[in-house]
């Protein structure tokens, strides 16, 4: 098959869930879907597959989105929403490809802009202290519940686990409960910003994120 043909200079184009064109090279928030983040999540596994039982990326920013404070929510639901249009890259492995992150951070700023987490021509803010340390955490609930004994030990170990009941549920159920939530967290978001005055970004989001 021939590399898909690039436009106007925005590179290479991947067609998504929904039948769109997205640039990963040039990302753009009009370009984003909820519904294409929500089947995407809902398909990768984590850990790279090596679970004793399937467990998605979904499942994973669901669990979390219940486990932080209500202001940060949306946060731990979209923290992982670069992987729709990137895909899961293992930790390890990430932090040796600077570009691949470059890649990554310019999806999530157009991901943030989207859903209201940044206004437009603002670079996008620090992910709270608290998503970074639940997505540190739920580690250990999910080590207990889907992988083998540790062969070494692991950095979070001196951490106490979220104490989030992860299941591994279907794709068909993981999906539709994170659209589900998104939904419900960008209405949340937009009446607490202003009686429902959203940025450009959460306007569309409100408008598009149930379909």
């Amino acid at each position: 098959m021939s590399e898909p043909t690039s436009d106007w200079g925005r590179g290479s184009w991947m067609q998504t869930f929904t039948g769109r064109q997205f640039f990963p090279l040039d990302p753009r928030a009009e370009e984003i879907d909820p519904v294409d983040i929500a089947h995407a999540l809902s398909l990768i596994c984590r850990y790279g597959g090596h679970t004793r039982r399937f467990y998605s990326v979904a499942e994973h920013c669901w669990l979390m989105s219940y486990a932080v404070a209500p202001e940060h929510a949306l946060w731990a639901l979209l923290h992982d929403a670069t992987e729709a249009y990137v895909g899961d890259m293992v930790r390890p492995l990430k932090h040796h490809l600077p570009e691949y992150q470059a890649a990554e951070a310019r999806v999530w700023a157009a991901i943030a802009l989207r859903f209201g987490l940044r206004e437009l021509d603002a670079l996008p803010p620090a992910m709270p202290a608290e998503v970074k340390e639940a997505d540190n955490r739920i580690l250990l609930d999910e080590r207990a519940a889907l992988l083998t004994a540790p062969p070494a030990a692991w950095q979070q170990d001196d951490l106490e686990p979220l104490g989030v009941d992860v299941r591994g549920v279907s794709p068909e159920i993981a999906e539709w409960r994170y659209k589900t939530r998104l939904t419900e967290l960008v209405a949340s978001a937009a009446i607490r910003d202003g009686q429902g005055q959203s940025t450009p970004g959460r306007q569309a989001a409100d408008e598009e994120s149930a379909g």
